[in-house]
Order: structure tokens, then C-alpha cells, then sequence
């Protein structure tokens, strides 16, 4: 998801990615996107969700033309790849501890 300049309308895009699925997704899914005040809930429900967001406005201009629902298309999945990896890694330190480990 990303959040243009303050100057401009909102934009957002959602994306999901399940392997673990029944359906096992192959690659991410867009399932939201939108403008002004529906970008706006967007980023409210992540918030709300605890969920990743990122801005990146080149990524997010060749999201906006796919339709909804559907796999990310293979050109993109490098640029997504690299969002995700970095992600995960934030989400990993955000982590506490399991009990039982030690740290330094």
C-alpha cells in the first residue's frame, strides 16, 4: 500500500498473499484500491489490522490498472518480491520474543 504527497489525492493499493491457501495463491492478489476517501479507509483498516503499509508510488501506478481479485502479473513480481521481503523483515523485528528465548 502507498500514500502519495501530502499536496494530491490519496492513493492506496492492497495486496495479499496466501500460499498456505486451499487455492494456494501462486502470487500476491489485489484486492483493494482506490482514491481519496476510499484510499483513506484503506490505510485506516490496515492501521486498525496491524498491517504492513509502504509507500511506493512506482508500484503502486502499475497496480492501479489491474482489476481486483485477481494475481499480480508476472512483470510485477520482482517489484512486489521486494516489497514483501523487506515487509516480513520489518514484521519479524516488530516480533517480541517467544518465551524460553534468550537475548543478549
Amino acid at each position: 500500500m502507498a500514500r502519495p504527497t501530502a499536496s494530491s489525492r490519496p492513493r492506496a493499493a492492497a495486496l495479499r498473499y496466501r500460499p498456505e491457501d486451499p487455492f494456494q495463491d501462486a502470487a500476491p492478489r489485489l484486492v483493494a484500491k482506490g482514491q481519496g476517501l476510499l484510499a483513506e479507509r484503506i490505510l485506516e483498516l490496515a492501521k486498525q489490522h496491524g498491517i504492513s503499509v509502504t509507500r511506493d508510488p512506482d508500484l503502486l501506478a502499475a497496480l492501479e490498472p489491474l482489476d481486483l481479485n485477481h494475481l499480480i502479473p508476472p512483470e510485477l513480481f520482482q517489484a512486489v518480491a521486494i516489497l514483501l521481503a523487506a515487509l516480513y523483515r520489518a514484521n519479524r523485528n516488530l516480533t517480541p520474543p517467544t518465551s524460553g528465548t534468550q537475548t543478549p
